[in-house]
């Protein structure tokens, strides 16, 4: 099981619904609420893994597995991950990770997983490759089932 965060700030110079496609198209629709921190306005999507089901199927059509497990590697602090995709692109329907300042010029869509075992998840979301194909592709038997299935079993 997995507790999943996901942000990002909403600009003045910004449409509510425009940030809301945008965190949608890589999360599903699922509800997001719209807090106030201050002088800002952040749109955040709190649930479980079923959160990133979108996400994993993009990052296997968009062929980034091996990117994305990099980033996602770097991202470990203790029983937790972060990365950060681009909100344009977002919108558009696809995934391009970025940093958390200065790439995304209407700032970035935060991800935060929370997992006793980061880097098995991150398995399951972004799985290994041989010769840029998912590895369960390659190898159907013999693979943990999480890696098979649309959501991580037990983590």
């Amino acid at each position: 099981m997995a507790r999943v965060v996901v942000e990002t700030e909403i600009r003045a110079t910004e449409d509510e619904e425009k940030v809301a496609r945008a965190v949608s198209n890589l999360t599903g629709t699922k509800p997001f609420c719209v807090i106030q921190r201050g002088q800002q306005r952040f749109l955040v999507q709190e649930g479980d893994e079923s959160m990133l089901v979108t996400l994993r199927q993009l990052l296997r059509r968009e062929r980034i597995l091996d990117a994305a497990r990099k980033l996602m590697l770097r991202g470990i602090r203790g029983n937790q991950f972060t990365f950060y995709l681009n909100k344009q692109v977002a919108y558009a329907g696809h995934v391009s990770f970025c940093m958390p300042e200065g790439e995304s010029p209407l700032g970035p869509i935060k991800f935060t997983v929370e997992t006793e075992d980061p880097k098995s998840f991150i398995d399951w979301l972004a799985t290994k490759t041989v010769d840029g194909r998912p590895i369960d592709e390659v190898c159907q038997s013999g693979y943990p089932p999480s890696a098979r299935s649309e959501r991580p079993s037990g983590r």
